[in-house]
C-alpha cells in the first residue's frame, strides 16, 4: 500500500500541504475559489513546528488502525482497493472515540461536529499535500521503496563523510 511518507529534515513549515489539502476537498477545486466562495474546507493535514524542527502530520493509514476498532458507528473502515481508513460522515455522530484512540492526533472535528481525517485524496488518486511539497518533504509510495531510498541516502552520506 502506497502512504505519504515523511521527510522531516526536508520539512521547511510552509504550510503548503495545508493548503493544497484544503484546495482538494473544496467544492471549488481551486484556492481563489474556495476563498471568493466562502468555503471552509476541511483540512486532515497539520504542521506542528517548534524552534528546532517541522513536521507535517496527517492520518499513517495504519494497518491495525485502532479508530476504525473504536468507531461505534462504523464510519470508520478501509478502503478495499487503496488501503486507506476511510471516514463516512454521513455515519459519523461526534462520539470522538476516534480521536481519544488515534495516537497520532491525526483526526480532528471538522463542519456539523463530524470526524475529518486525510482520505488520501481518493477522488484524484494522489494526495495533494504530497504533490505540492516544493521540498520534497512528503512523497507518495510504497514503503519499501521509502525505506530502499533512506538506505541509499544514509550511504551516500556515510560515503562522503568518509572521504
Amino acid at each position: 500500500m502506497k502512504k505519504v511518507m515523511v521527510n522531516f529534515e526536508k520539512c521547511l513549515g510552509c504550510h503548503t500541504c495545508e493548503l493544497a489539502c484544503a484546495t482538494s476537498h473544496s467544492k471549488a477545486k481551486s484556492f481563489l475559489g474556495a476563498v471568493l466562495g466562502g468555503e471552509t474546507p476541511p483540512i486532515s493535514v497539520k504542521v506542528l513546528a517548534d524552534k528546532t524542527m517541522c513536521f507535517p502530520l496527517q492520518c499513517r493509514h495504519c494497518t491495525d488502525a485502532h479508530c476504525i476498532k473504536a468507531c461505534i458507528t462504523h464510519a470508520l473502515h478501509r478502503d478495499e482497493v487503496s488501503g486507506a481508513v476511510i471516514c463516512d460522515s454521513q455515519k459519523c455522530v461526534g462520539c470522538w472515540m476516534c480521536v481519544m484512540t488515534c495516537p497520532l492526533g491525526a483526526i480532528s472535528e471538522g463542519l456539523n461536529h463530524k470526524a475529518v481525517k486525510c482520505d488520501l485524496c481518493k477522488e484524484t488518486g494522489v494526495p495533494a499535500c504530497a504533490a505540492s511539497c516544493p521540498t520534497g518533504a512528503l512523497t507518495y509510495e510504497e514503503i519499501e521503496e521509502y525505506n530502499q531510498g533512506k538506505k541509499t541516502d544514509y550511504i551516500v552520506n556515510y560515503l562522503k563523510g568518509a572521504m
